[in-house]
């Protein structure tokens, strides 16, 4: 895990104690708030319906202990006792106050963490697997090149001001649990034929209004390249992208207009000055990065307890089913909590839990928790002989929720109950469908599946890339939500199809249920998933489970 450095602290600190002043001069009325949004947004501050949020950076999701508490701390001192983890493996709070946003970076910082670049149009928080250090399937630990891009575009002056925000996300193992596809760019690590190490560079992708699959730029690049051709991609983003309309500013769509050969030509020009002017990254940076990634001594003592355990205790068998990923080391598993209760908002934790988690994390752990895009907390390098105990821990704080890549582990935005651009609820949705699953008792019957909600057309939810997708609209002064099928963010990624029309708040429920029933009756046998149906059957069958003739007035 990275540790701040004598200029990272001295940055973060200079830039609270540059904020505390602008805050200042907003309260006192000097600054207007038109004049104070920029200001505002470069340090991680939103203005949401009902008062400001902080998006607090979680670089590339990784946490220690010692941070999650410092988190608890805050949502009991400054907020209402809970935070939401977001997809962009980010932790917000919705309710600090203006006056307190000072003292909370300045606490933020005490643990080496702060919400600098988490909004604003510029390079915002790295994202990667997380799964990253631990994962069977893993080339290459990505978080050292996470960790690099993250020191690389803060406060870069040449990329504070772009077009539009622009996301990127990196991936070292086979599959992608990091939706690369879906960023401005994407990178994959890779080898060579010659066994040495580069990447896939992916650009132009997105979800939002206009949805796109990022493509392949640059099939193989040297690891020494990765920086300068970083900076010829943005700097033809910065000259090139569109500032006009904020709506076609995005990367994806300079693709689009321009199309990806003539981009890729503009860019490798680019490139070569770039590279001219490049001295490589300095021993004194690349070394403590790489240092810092080291894995954690593992015990590797193998024991009978989880087997033994797992004979007497089916709640634990449950979970284990569901929560357990296969660790690269046969002695230690990757545990996913799931912050997905039946009838609980997705994405929140108590201030309670979060200590839970960061005394399990320090004393079970290695001291490591990630955050990951689909809102659940991971604690990556659990020792099998202590999943027992780890298990009895997370069900005492009500973290024992066996779903994960089940139909109630669902993504959702926070949707109009906070957010100010959104047009419709998501919080209501996903609640409601989990906990009429609950009373069916299908989850399980039904089997791996993405249901995906957002409650605005700006996608935070990333409902296009849901198996199931709802899009949460306004239509004539009322909710109408639109479902879309078939989506898949992993290496495979595909953008989900509009099934038709929307459904009402009232009807959106019933839809869903008609479309699951219908998916039990039509699947080969329980072992083919909704996705896997869906691509062999086609969308007609799911289009006439949701617009029956006879019940077609259920739509909106």
């Amino acid at each position: 895990m990275y540790i701040y450095n004598d200029f990272d602290e001295g940055f973060v600190r200079d830039r609270i104690d540059q904020f505390r002043g602008q805050i200042d001069r907003r309260i006192s009325g000097a600054l207007t708030e038109d004049e104070f949004k920029p200001l505002r947004l470069m340090n991680g501050l939103y203005l949401q319906l009902h008062a400001y949020m902080l998006r607090v950076a979680v670089p590339y999701g990784t946490l220690n202990g010692r941070q999650m508490r410092q988190l608890a701390y805050i949502a009991d001192r400054w907020d209402k006792g809970y935070g939401h983890f977001t997809t962009r493996q980010n932790i917000q709070y919705n309710w600090p106050k203006l006056s307190d946003v000072g003292d909370i970076l300045e606490a933020l910082a005490d643990v080496e963490m702060h919400a600098i670049q988490t909004s604003g149009n510029c390079i915002r928080n790295v994202t990667a697997d997380h799964f990253a250090g631990a994962a069977l399937d893993e080339y290459e630990d990505p978080r050292p090149t996470a960790e690099l891009l993250r020191q690389w575009s803060t406060d870069h002056a040449e990329f504070l001001y772009l077009p539009r925000k622009f996301k990127i996300a990196v991936s070292g193992a086979k599959h992608d649990r990091a939706v690369v596809r879906a960023h401005d760019i994407g990178l994959y690590l890779r080898r060579n034929d010659a066994g040495e190490a580069g990447y896939e560079v992916v650009i132009g992708g997105g979800l939002g209004r206009t949805p796109m699959v990022g493509k392949t730029v640059q099939e193989f690049l040297p690891k020494a390249d990765l920086l300068p051709y970083l900076e010829a991609v943005l700097q033809v983003y910065n000259l090139n992208g569109r500032r006009d309309n904020k709506y076609k500013a995005r990367i994806k769509i300079l693709v689009q207009e321009t199309g990806l050969d003539v981009l890729k030509a503009r860019i490798d020009t680019q490139f070569v000055l770039s590279k001219a002017a490049f001295k490589g990254v300095p021993d004194s940076i690349q070394a403590p990065i790489d240092a810092a990634f080291e894995p954690p001594v593992f015990n590797n003592t193998r024991s009978t307890v989880l087997d033994d355990a797992l004979e007497s205790d089916p709640l634990l068998q449950s979970w284990v089913d569901t929560n357990l990923a296969e660790h690269k080391n046969p002695a230690y598993a990757m545990v996913t909590v799931s912050l997905k209760a039946v009838g609980a908002t997705p994405g929140d934790a108590t201030s309670d839990q979060m200590r839970a988690l960061a005394d399990i994390a320090e004393e079970f752990g290695h001291d490591e928790l990630r955050v990951s895009h689909e809102q659940n907390i991971i604690l990556p390098h659990i020792r099998r002989a202590d999943i027992p105990a780890v298990h009895a821990r997370l069900r005492d704080a009500g973290l024992a929720t066996a779903n994960i890549g089940l139909l109630s582990d669902i993504i959702a935005c926070p949707g109009m109950d906070y957010c100010a651009l959104a047009t419709a609820r998501s919080i209501p949705v996903a609640k409601d469908i989990a906990l009429r699953f609950e009373e069916l008792k299908l989850e399980r019957d039904i089997g791996p599946l993405k249901i995906k909600i957002s409650g605005c057309i700006n996608a935070c939810g990333h409902h296009h890339v849901g198996h199931i997708g709802i899009l949460g609209l306004e239509k004539h002064g009322v909710e109408s939500y639109q479902i879309t099928l078939g989506g898949d963010g992993s290496e495979n990624m595909v953008i989900g199809k509009r099934a038709g029309p929307g459904f009402s708040d009232k009807a959106i429920l019933p839809a869903i249920e008609r479309l699951l029933m219908a998916y039990l009756d039509i699947r080969e046998d329980a072992s083919e998933t909704f996705l896997q149906c869906f691509k062999r059957l086609g969308e007609a069958p799911f289009k006439l489970a949701l617009y029956p003739v006879e019940g077609s007035q259920n739509a909106a």
